[in-house]
Parts: structure tokens; C-alpha cells; sequence
């Protein structure tokens, strides 16, 4: 089923982006749907999107109807089988659709090669007999580039060029020569030209080649004026007598000069003389063709219903003198005598691209930007202004009387050094020294303090990748031309120190319990150095008191008092078979994953109604 349901929504896509992107010839511009229907014929064209609507529907159609009976089927080969008929039947719809696809991709193709024409914006139709200038002149005015050749019917579809006049953007159209017979009988390439001139509100351009160099006469140019008038009805029309670095208006014999000038007594119609080669007359036929089409868009407007509308709105108000007093524009003697800027000048003055000329030029040069600050005091302009950062003014993190308390400090080391404070045995030239004096003043929470810190970011090596004996140390100092003295007397005084430590540990184990003043039994689990203190005169044994607090403290071994495994039970033997017991009566639930007695957790539950029974009609929406 879901085979079927993706194969009919992907065609159903498909089909949907190919009627979708088509346009409709109803929704279409007059002018671009007649366009539509002589090139690809109107319908042709609505018959191959009907034809693919009409697919769209069948395969959906299909679908609907195989889905159904995959519903009922009562084995897996059954299924398999209406899912093929399903499928076959689609794509045999869309085999039947191969005429009518083949044409839509024709049109496609030939849309994508057609140019953008607006219907709406200022346009100027150029038309007349094939070979009459109408390429030529198009290219001279816009930027098209459009193919100019010595024979007929060069141009077989519209060519668009656009043109720049009075910060206006227009367009410009050069429509296929048109011969002079029924319009029953023109082709597809004249009708273009038929459909561009009746549709499209621009101003007409009508070229005539009075040299007869196109292959027509000047008669039969002037009936096929005369033939197409009626389109022009309402467009302001230009004669546009082109060529003319051949033959002239004036050059005409009488009888064409005739047919001519009936032409341009017609009303609405101007006549203008150009030669493409020469270029003569080219930029005033484009400027009086502007012209002409502004003024007609201007006077429809006017016609119009919305004007009245607006124009009650508007007041024009022309101001009136009130005396007849001249009243000067007055200028200052400060601006009067100023001295106009000369580049030539030495005594000029000095602008700042004068400077950075001077300083190095671009890239090298850096403007001042405090220069021109007006402050109260000149020499505030250097100053250097504090900076923000994080959101916050640094010099507000400034102390102003950082200067004085640095000069404290320093007078106060220099009294400590004169008065031989750091020459005194107070100081210790290391860590161990440190370590092995804290250890005698009995600060025990200092050492620890200052071990964990020192090991923080130590790298931890063997013991044994450390271990050198006192003399290989000394042969190695030696060797190397250094005194080895002073390490030999802080080695044994660190030995000494040590072997104190040790000898004092070995005491207080043997010692064990210790009693405190009141004769209590206290037991200390921390480390540190403990001192004798005399004992009473009854013999009673010394006792030990703390190096760093005034408190006597007894040490003691913690013990546990009982075994808390065979709490409750007679003997060991008894305990193991408990274990035994609860061992054994922990494996079912073990085997069920369970964490414990109270785990009721069903991990794979089965709902019996959708595993058994058979399918009655109704919502299926728990599935």
C-alpha cells in the first residue's frame, strides 16, 4: 500500500509542477495570450495540459482503487500481485501521455528563448516591409543586438531592446517585416507583428525604404500602410522615411512623391528622415517618438475619471509683489572678497588632499582625526582618551593613587633589606626547607596545603625513574665544575630530619593508647608531630601533646568492635547459608531483569487487540 500511495503522490507531484508552471491563456495579458496562440496554437496547447490533468486524475483514480482491495488481501503473493496491476496500469496511463508531453517540452523550450515584453510600460513598435532598416535602427538606440543581413525576413520573431530617455526606462520592439495581402493568408512570422501592433499600447514607427533597395516599391509600401492603419487607431504614428544617404523625400518622382505626402497629411502622423549608416536623424526620431508616446500617456490620464478626483485637491499659488521696491539678495564683503580658488596658485589654500599628497599618499597617509576638536585648551586635543571595553570605561578601573602606594612599597623593601630582614634564617632558599620547617613548627595543614598544590601540575614519573644516590649526585656536580658542599649538608640535615619523623612514628605505634589529662581515651586520625610532656610523679607514662594546638589529644588504632557480616547469627556457618539463600531467591528475579522485589515493569507489552481476533469495521486510528 505504501508502494502504491508513493509511486501515485510522485506522479501527482509531477503533474501538478508541470500544470502549475504552464501559464493560463485566460489569466495571460491580451497581447502575450494572442502571442501564445500564433505560435503554439491555442487549441493544441489547451488540449495537451487538458490531456495531463485529465492523467493526473486516472493514476489518483488508480491509487484510490488498488489500495482499497490491498486492503482485503488474503495472502502476501496476493498483495504483491495487485501492487504490480497497480503500478502497470500508472505507468501505461503515463505511456499514453508521450504526444502531449513532447509538444509541452517544444513549447517550453521555444517560451525560454522569448523575450520579457511588459504589455504595460512605454513601448515604441517598430514595423514596415522586411529589409526597410528596422534591425538597424534598434540597434543604434538600445543595447540589443539584433541580426542585420542584405535579404528578407532576417528578424522571424519579436527582438526587444531597451533605452534610457528622460530617466525613464523604454522599450523597444522590432517586429517581422509584413507583406501586403489578407491577414488570412499571413504566416506565423507576420503575425507576430499583427498580434504586437493591435495589442500593445505604444507608438508606432512605420519604416519606408524610398531607394526600393528592400526589393519593394514605394507603392507597394504605401498600400501596406494603408492596409494596417486601422491598427494604429489611438497610438501616435511616425513615418519614418529611412535610407536617406541614398534617396531623399525630395529625390521622389512626382506620382510616388504623391502617395507619400497622403501618408503624412493623414492626421496623427509625423514624418522624420534618418539614415542608420549615417546616422542622420537617428537621435531626433527616438526623442520625437518619446515625446510624442509621454504626451499621449499624459492627455489619456487626464480623460480619465481619477483626475477630477485629485486635481479639486490642488491649489497653484503664485506669489504676488507687494510693492514695487527692488529688494537685492544680499551677499557679505566676507564672501564677496574672498579669493577664489586656482590650483596653480603656490598661496592657495592648503586642502587636505594637498596633505596627504605631501604626507605619502593613499595608503601611507593617516588623517588626524582631533585636529579640528573645539575644546577650551588646544593642547587637550592629544589626549588620550580612555577605551571601553566589556561595556566599561577603563579608566574607571584606574587607581589615581597607584603611583603613591607603589612608592610605599618600595621605601618599605628597602627598610627591610637595609635592616637584613632577608638575610636572616627565617628565609628558606626552597620548598623542602619550607617544608621541613613547617614540619617543626608542627603546621601540618599548611605542609598538606602546599603538597596538593605543588602536585597539581607535576608530571608523575616512576620512584624509580627519580632515584640517584647522594654520591653519583655529587660525582655528576663535579664533573660539571661545581661546588657539591652545600647539597651534601642539606641532604644530611634532610636525612636527619626524616629519620626523626620516622623514629617518632615507630614510638607512637608501639605506644598505641595514649591517655589525656582527664584520663580519657581519645583517638587521633590525622598526622602531624607530637612532643613529651613529663608525667605525673606516680609513674604514670608520658603523654603526647599536639606541636599546633594547645589541646593533648590521645592517638589511637581504630579497631571495629564486631563483625557486622554474622550480625544476628549464631556462628560464620550460619551467615553462609543465609547468603546461599538469598543468592537463590535473587536468581528469578535476576533472570526477568528486575531490580529488585517491588519491579513490576512489563518491558515488551503485547495488546491483545491488535494480535488477535478479526478486524471488525470501524476507526483504525490506534494502529
Amino acid at each position: 500500500m505504501r508502494k502504491v500511495k508513493f509511486t501515485q503522490d510522485t506522479f501527482d507531484e509531477k503533474l501538478g509542477a508541470i500544470l502549475t508552471s504552464f501559464p493560463m491563456l485566460d489569466d495571460l495579458h491580451p497581447f502575450l495570450s494572442s502571442l501564445m496562440n500564433v505560435l503554439y496554437d491555442k487549441n493544441h496547447y489547451k488540449l495537451a495540459l487538458g490531456q495531463l490533468r485529465t492523467a493526473r486524475h486516472l493514476i489518483d483514480q488508480v491509487a484510490k482503487d488498488y489500495v482499497r482491495l490491498l486492503k482485503f488481501g488474503d495472502s502476501l503473493y496476493r498483495c504483491k500481485q495487485l501492487k504490480r496491476a497497480a503500478l502497470g496500469r500508472m505507468a501505461t496511463i503515463m505511456r499514453r501521455q508521450k504526444d502531449p508531453l513532447a509538444y509541452l517540452e517544444q513549447v517550453r523550450q521555444h517560451i525560454s528563448r522569448l523575450p520579457a515584453i511588459d504589455p504595460n510600460t512605454r513601448t515604441l513598435l517598430i514595423c514596415g516591409y522586411p529589409n526597410v532598416g528596422k534591425s538597424s535602427f534598434i540597434n543604434k538606440v538600445t543595447r540589443a543586438d539584433v541580426d542585420v543581413q542584405p535579404y528578407a525576413f532576417t528578424t522571424k520573431s519579436l527582438f526587444v531592446g531597451h533605452l534610457d530617455y528622460k530617466y525613464l526606462r523604454w522599450q523597444v520592439i522590432d517586429t517581422p517585416g509584413i507583406l501586403d495581402h489578407p491577414l488570412e493568408e499571413m504566416n506565423t512570422i507576420e503575425m507576430q507583428s499583427i498580434t504586437a501592433l493591435a495589442h500593445l499600447k505604444s507608438c508606432v514607427l512605420y519604416f519606408m525604404d524610398l531607394s526600393e533597395q528592400c526589393g519593394y516599391t514605394v507603392e507597394a509600401q504605401c498600400k501596406l500602410f494603408h492596409s494596417i492603419k486601422p491598427l494604429f487607431g489611438g497610438k501616435p504614428t511616425l513615418l519614418v522615411i529611412n535610407k536617406i544617404d541614398v534617396a531623399r523625400l525630395e529625390d521622389l518622382s512626382p506620382d510616388n512623391r504623391v502617395l507619400v505626402q497622403e501618408i503624412i497629411d493623414t492626421e496623427d502622423v509625423q514624418c522624420v528622415q534618418v539614415s542608420c549608416y549615417s546616422e542622420e536623424g537617428v537621435m531626433d526620431l527616438k526623442n520625437k517618438a518619446c515625446d510624442a508616446l509621454l504626451a499621449q500617456r499624459v492627455e489619456n490620464k487626464l480623460k480619465g475619471s481619477k483626475i477630477n478626483t485629485v486635481i479639486n485637491r490642488i491649489h497653484v499659488a503664485v506669489p504676488k509683489a507687494r510693492d514695487d521696491v527692488v529688494r537685492e539678495p544680499f551677499i557679505p564683503d566676507v564672501i564677496k572678497e574672498r579669493k577664489k580658488f586656482d590650483k596653480a596658485d603656490p598661496e592657495r589654500r592648503k586642502l587636505e588632499k594637498d596633505v596627504e599628497a605631501e604626507e605619502g599618499g593613499a595608503g601611507v597617509y593617516n588623517i588626524n582625526m582631533k585636529k579640528n576638536y573645539i575644546l577650551a585648551n588646544p593642547e587637550w586635543k592629544e589626549d588620550i582618551i580612555p577605551e571601553i571595553m566589556d561595556g566599561k570605561n577603563v579608566a574607571d578601573f584606574i587607581d589615581p593613587d597607584i603611583a603613591e602606594k607603589l612608592e610605599a612599597l618600595e621605601r618599605e623593601e628597602e627598610k627591610l633589606a637595609a635592616e637584613g630582614f632577608y638575610d636572616s634564617e627565617d628565609m628558606y632558599d626552597s620548598d623542602d626547607e619550607r617544608e621541613a620547617a613547617a614540619q617543626k613548627e608542627g603546621l601540618e595543614h599548611l605542609v598538606e596545603a602546599q603538597s596538593k598544590k605543588k602536585m597539581k601540575n607535576r608530571s608523575r614519573l616512576p620512584r624509580t625513574a627519580g632515584l640517584r644516590t647522594l654520591t653519583d649526585l655529587t660525582k655528576d656536580l663535579t664533573k660539571a665544575g661545581l661546588d657539591p658542599s652545600r647539597v651534601q649538608e642539606r641532604a644530611v640535615a634532610l636525612a636527619k630530619i626524616r629519620g626523626a619523623q620516622r623514629k617518632r612514628k615507630r614510638d607512637d605505634d608501639e605506644e598505641g593508647m595514649d591517655v589525656d589529662m582527664d584520663g580519657k581515651v581519645g583517638a587521633d586520625g590525622g598526622e602531624g608531630d607530637w612532643m613529651d610532656v613529663d608525667g605525673e610523679e606516680d609513674g604514670t607514662p608520658n603523654k603526647r601533646v599536639k606541636a599546633n594546638s594547645g589541646a593533648i589529644i590521645a592517638k589511637q588504632k581504630r579497631e571495629p568492635r564486631s563483625n557486622r557480616q554474622l550480625a544476628g547469627m549464631r556462628d560464620e556457618a550460619q551467615a553462609s547459608k543465609a547468603v546461599k539463600l538469598r543468592n537463590l531467591g535473587q536468581r528469578e528475579r535476576n533472570m526477568h531483569a528486575k531490580a529488585g522485589e517491588s519491579d513490576r515493569a512489563i518491558k515488551v507489552k503485547m495488546p491483545k487487540h491488535l494480535f488477535a481476533g478479526k478486524r471488525k469495521m470501524g476507526k483504525t486510528n490506534r494502529r
